[in-house]
């Protein structure tokens, strides 16, 4: 199989805090492989913006070094590597002054008929100067482009109050808020499964399928990051955001077409139907020290920290499609495998003649995202051999690298296909001002409510499965959490 690649219009991306991590990491190595398979026009341009003072000639070096690390290397070919250094440029600006801004206007009013996109890599608080300085200083164009990564806002005020700044300059068209999960090839391949398909469709609801899993497991801690992430925790660093797409995704409504807002408003839809969560239908836990190892309290700097690092929730929609169908989501740290998936497990048919059937087991449709993307039927069949009816549990696989081959494993990353959308104007993929609202106004309340009961955390030790009472939510309704398996 040979994927397609359309190439898109020419176009200018700025991205602001081009000298952080997540630019050198994600952004630029990105934009390179488009370029090497030819979806980047030679004629686009990349202009890093940041306080750090640095001649083109200084940025160019540190993209190539970001490329050298990054960039897989049989991809790194000189003659496109300099044909990539060839379009970066790169402009001093002060975020919260007004140094560079001019410069970086008059570069980009040289092609004002270009596409033209701001990317914000920068800290959250300088989402709102940023734009708005766009829009005063006339950088900013009615046709252009603004993308934000999480967190977006801390709780619902703090998101109501950036969405409606950012109205202030920016229609809502033009603001892309960027979820790197959705832009996984298998996420969506998930709608491809649902809506291109006659055979699941028809199953999908609670007529027919059991419960539903959705896990996020991460094997490492939060070393190095400890002083953002105890002021977020697992419910707004991964739930709020992540896990709730990914949930949208599987129990919403088909849309009446594949388009931005037919898909964002039935997403919008799974939200408003969900239950509120009350206490007994979560369980939080913390990573202990284990041996030389800290725990979490030592990662984080604070013995007397109550913020969670697994979280596991029980999770009911209130609709037709849904209800009565229970909706178990997951995710922590220092976990025992990193891996992302979403497991729809079916019912049993009505009537068992088979009596060695595991009542555990049974059909189930596994969407895996990480590490080796791919999907996974399992069903139970004979096994082979003469001795009687025999059954046995066997998988139907398509994970890509196997199924499409060298394709697979040269498929886009997620950051790559998400970049060329905005280029595109196609919003799909980005979560709407209005989900992200309601995504706050579901997470919240059961926030407050952790703070207000005073309990902590349950620990657990690093490489397990998270706290033995997460067990309990499932084990309550005659389920079993999947194993964590790398």
């Amino acid at each position: 199989m040979v994927s397609t690649v359309i190439p898109v219009q020419p176009f200018d991306l700025v991205i602001f805090g081009a000298t952080g991590d997540l630019a050198k990491r994600k952004i630029l190595p990105s934009l390179y492989r488009r370029l090497a398979v030819g979806q980047m026009p030679p004629e686009a341009r990349v202009i890093g913006a940041a306080r750090s003072k640095m001649t083109r000639a200084e940025f160019r070096k540190m993209v190539s070094e970001s490329l050298e690390e990054f960039v897989q290397p049989k991809l790194l070919k000189p003659e496109t590597v300099e044909t990539f250094l060839g379009l970066v440029d790169y402009v001093t600006v002060d975020a919260t002054g007004t140094n560079g801004w001019s410069t970086l206007c008059k570069k980009l009013n040289e092609r004002p008929d270009v596409i033209r996109a701001f990317y914000l890599s920068v800290a959250p608080f300088l989402f709102e100067e940023i734009a708005h300085r766009l829009a005063e200083t006339g950088c900013s164009t009615p046709e252009c482009r603004i993308v934000i990564e999480k967190p977006l806002g801390h709780d619902l005020q703090s998101a109501k109050k950036l969405n409606a700044s950012l109205s202030q300059v920016f229609d809502e068209g033009q603001i892309y808020r960027i979820d790197h999960y959705l832009g996984k090839e298998t996420v969506q391949n998930l709608m491809a499964i649902r809506f291109a398909n006659a055979l699941f469709e028809p199953l999908w609801n609670s007529g027919f399928i059991e419960h539903v899993q959705i896990t996020v497991a991460e094997s490492v801690g939060v070393e190095g990051r400890g002083s953002y992430y105890d002021k977020s925790g697992a419910m707004r660093d991964m739930v709020q955001n992540h896990l709730m797409q990914l949930l949208c995704l599987t129990a919403m409504e088909p849309p009446s077409r594949f388009d931005p807002d037919a898909v964002r408003d039935e997403k919008l839809k799974v939200i408003r139907a969900l239950d509120p969560l009350k206490i007994t239908d979560t369980v939080r836990g913390q990573y202990r020290a284990n041996g030389k190892e800290g725990g979490y309290l030592d990662h984080v700097g604070d013995p007397h920290s109550r913020t969670e690092s697994y979280v596991a929730l029980r999770v009911h929609i209130s609709n037709w499609r849904w209800s009565g169908t229970s909706f178990y989501l997951r995710t922590g740290k220092k976990l025992a495998a990193r891996t992302s998936e979403i497991a729809v497990v079916f019912k049993h048919p009505p009537h068992a003649i088979f009596p060695q059937v595991d009542e555990q087991k049974g059909n189930a449709l596994i969407i895996r995202l990480q590490p080796d993307e791919g999907i996974t039927f399992r069903m139970t069949i004979k096994e082979p051999g003469p001795g009687g009816m025999r059954l046995a549990e066997v998988p139907l696989d398509m994970t890509f690298a196997d199924a499409l081959g060298e394709e697979a494993g040269e498929m886009p990353e997620a950051y790559e296909r998400l970049i060329m959308d905005v280029v595109r104007g196609d919003q799909t993929l980005f979560m709407r001002g209005d989900e992200v609202e309601a995504a706050w106004a579901w997470t919240d309340p059961i926030i407050a409510a952790w703070a207000e009961s005073g309990s902590k955390p349950l620990p657990y030790d690093p490489g397990s499965a998270g706290p033995i009472d997460s067990y309990k939510l499932t084990m309550a309704e005659g389920h079993i959490w999947r194993e964590l398996l790398s």
